[in-house]
């Protein structure tokens, strides 16, 4: 199964297109992790698997999600999938896609920052803040949103290789003195394939 992790920065703030509509956002970057798959012989992109998309570098990542069998993100069905969609000629909702945010929220009943969850089950924070990105754009410091981007895939990857195999998450629980508490999940049907009924941009 060929798994594609992706997490997305923008250029600007919900405030500053005065709209609550992840659409109404514009990308800055858009990076990814590629499992590649062994059965089929797929080699993974990039260093390792994980690359980098500015706007103009679209044409290269579309055929790459254009052959996943499942997208991996944090808050993704929500935000980064929508919001990539715009830029698309196709429908990107028609591949199977993983909300680590969705399955958590389902199981505990509220929302946990990425970095909550990274810090009590991974043992790491994040590097920096969305906000941050937006700046880092403004002042033309490519390399530094990249970075923090593809840190992100990375820790969103990890997460998800944590929850499979161990069927939970953690995080502190500020009501609860900072203890750290599981979040249980059921990953047994993530990786179940479905057939994608998507539009291809480019001819096979």
């Amino acid at each position: 199964m060929r798994k594609i992790t992706f997490d997305i920065e923008t250029k600007n703030t919900f405030a500053e297109v005065e709209s609550n509509d992840p659409v109404a956002l514009d990308i800055s970057v858009v990076c990814i992790h590629d499992s590649g798959d062994a059965e089929k012989g797929i080699e993974p992109t990039g260093d390792n698997g994980y690359s980098s998309y500015l706007q103009e570098d679209f044409p290269k990542l579309w055929p790459i999600l254009e052959r996943a069998d499942m997208f991996i993100t944090f808050n993704g069905n929500h935000f980064d999938i929508p919001l990539l969609n715009k830029y698309y000629s196709g429908d990107l909702t028609k591949i199977k896609s993983l909300d680590l945010l969705a399955e958590v929220r389902a199981s505990l009943g509220k929302r946990i920052k990425l970095d909550t969850l990274a810090e009590a089950t991974l043992g790491k924070n994040k590097s920096g803040h969305g906000l941050d990105a937006i700046v880092w754009w403004q002042k033309g410091e490519i390399d530094k949103i990249i970075k923090y981007c593809l840190e992100d895939v990375k820790i969103t990857k990890e997460l998800y290789d944590y929850a499979v195999a161990n069927k939970i998450l953690k995080f502190k629980d500020f009501a609860q003195a900072g203890a750290i508490r599981d979040i249980k999940l059921d990953p047994s049907n993530w990786e179940k394939a479905i057939e994608n009924t998507m539009t291809f941009t480019l001819p096979f």
